[in-house]
């Protein structure tokens, strides 16, 4: 079933809530509606590590699975780095770092609408989140040196 352009954008969040709650990294959000007949939206993201791309694929499943969304298709490769799951309307692209600025989705579908990740989370309660850019480490705390004295 084909949903329309904000029942699609509520399920590109639903994502994005999924892969945020583990931990996934530079999460985009690309409209992509004018440009494709086979979906409305893509979802990147990028993951520490093989094991955490797996861990983000089921916690996505679980998400997907909650909400009653069909998954078409999930395709990965065993230590490829990627793994798509088609969720009809939102497309998710979960990446390591190294596989994702070798095919940089991001350049390809340029042309799309980047929707800020930062107010899709913020509407979930989620206030502070930086919009549309990677997380930061945390700042570390500098403790104060103590002054020398002279002899």
């Amino acid at each position: 079933m084909k949903l329309n352009h904000a029942q699609s954008l509520e399920l590109a969040r639903l994502c994005c809530r999924a892969l945020d709650a583990k931990k996934a990294e530079d999460l985009r959000v690309i409209d992509v509606s004018a440009l494709s007949s086979i979906t409305n939206f893509l979802v990147i993201a990028t993951a520490t590590s093989e094991p955490h791309v797996r861990a983000l694929r089921v916690e996505l499943e679980k998400a997907l699975d909650s909400s009653k969304t069909q998954i078409v298709g999930v395709e990965t490769a065993s230590e490829s780095g990627w793994t798509v799951m088609d969720a009809f309307d939102v497309m998710v692209h979960i990446f390591t770092a190294e596989t994702r600025s070798r095919y940089r989705l991001e350049h390809l579908w340029r042309d799309g609408n980047e929707v800020l990740v930062g107010e899709l989370l913020e509407a979930l309660g989620r206030p502070g989140v930086p919009k549309a850019t990677p997380r930061k480490a945390k700042a570390v705390k500098k403790v104060p040196r103590k002054k020398k004295t002279g002899r």
